[in-house]
């Protein structure tokens, strides 16, 4: 009992930590300016997977905290498909739907965090709130589009976060070129400003690692988050094309190396947790010399094959390793 009251304590106070951080304007941008990562994206269902994509849907989870009253904006920063932020493929053809979901069951439901597609997919669990299509839409290449004004009771409240927690699911509907795009939460329609103590996640993560400058490295970090109850984790990469190298770190791990994936491929390897890594991040490291950029995707399960989330923010900071020093005293 005492156990489980320190670790729950432990996370309390991380998550207060992180609830100070998330007031700097980089903290509520989707991907985080200290991941590295160039952009989320998402293909046409007619790209073959090998473009990066295992299965051309992403979701993610946007957290406001309880006692936020204002109006909120989950902001989508190029949400068409053409342009030069776009990978395109021949011309132009991809069309994709952004869904936004709220109320009870937007993350608690049954299947609501799983990285892994149901075969066939089922509809996603919450209210559908707000839904709209984009093709290749000059009006919003390079420009926002706003889901809001919303009224921040209208997500699940969620105990563990402590707040209500909005999702939005971004689905290739047709076309084989590749979405590149942004989120911001903010409390503004016109400006990225971050609202106290906000966050945001997502169980699977399909990104580009930008290229590398000839002769130089580029470094993404993801922040997988491990509870008071994981035993091990099954970090799983999919689509990497042997061109980068992953190492781990944490408070209890400095510079643990994972195998990558091939062209195409999934490869996944297991890892023991620490109990000094409870309530924190681990920072997964991907360092690449690639001059041309790549598309992959990542996940990680616990021992119980329960998906991990991966924080905009990294609950705790980003992990620095503890040494730990046998000090003698020499008489």
């Amino acid at each position: 009992m005492y156990k489980h009251v320190y670790f729950l304590t432990r996370l309390l106070v991380v998550w207060g930590l992180v609830l100070g951080l998330a007031t700097s304007a980089a903290a509520q941008a989707v991907p985080n300016p200290g991941e590295k990562i160039e952009s989320l994206v998402t293909f046409g269902p007619q790209a073959p997977t090998t473009s990066g994509d295992d299965d051309f849907t992403q979701t993610f989870f946007f957290l406001v905290p309880a006692a936020e009253r204002r109006p909120i904006y989950i902001r989508v920063f190029d949400p068409d498909c053409g342009g030069q932020l776009d990978a395109k493929v021949g011309q132009f053809n991809t069309r994709t739907e952004f869904s936004l979901y709220g109320g009870p069951g937007t993350h608690s439901a049954k299947g609501a965090t799983d990285p892994r597609p149901a075969s066939p997919a089922g509809p996603p669990s919450g209210r559908l709130i707000k839904q709209q299509v984009f093709g290749d839409e000059p009006a919003y290449d390079g420009k926002y589009f706003n889901f809001g004004p919303l009224n921040p009771l209208e997500g699940e409240l969620v105990e563990q976060f402590q707040g209500y927690v909005y999702k939005v699911v971004v689905r290739g509907l047709s076309g084989n070129d590749g979405n590149l795009y942004r989120f911001f939460l903010s409390s503004s329609p016109n400006l990225n400003v971050p609202i106290p103590g906000g966050n945001a996640f997502t169980y699977e993560y399909c990104f580009r690692i930008p290229a590398a400058p000839t002769g130089r490295a580029v470094t993404v970090h993801l922040y997988p988050f491990a509870n008071e109850h994981v035993v091990s984790i099954k970090q799983s990469n999919f689509d990497i094309d042997n061109s980068a190298k992953l190492t781990i770190f944490s408070v209890a791990k400095n510079g643990h190396s994972a195998p990558v994936s091939g062209d195409g491929q999934w490869t996944s390897s297991v890892l023991p947790i620490n109990p000094k890594e409870y309530g924190l991040s681990l920072d997964f490291r991907l360092v690449s010399k690639a001059t041309t950029f790549n598309d992959v995707v990542f996940y990680v399960t616990d021992q119980y094959d329960t998906a991990l989330p991966f924080f905009a923010v990294p609950l705790g900071g980003p992990p620095r390793y503890k040494y730990d020093i046998d000090m003698k005293v020499h008489r």
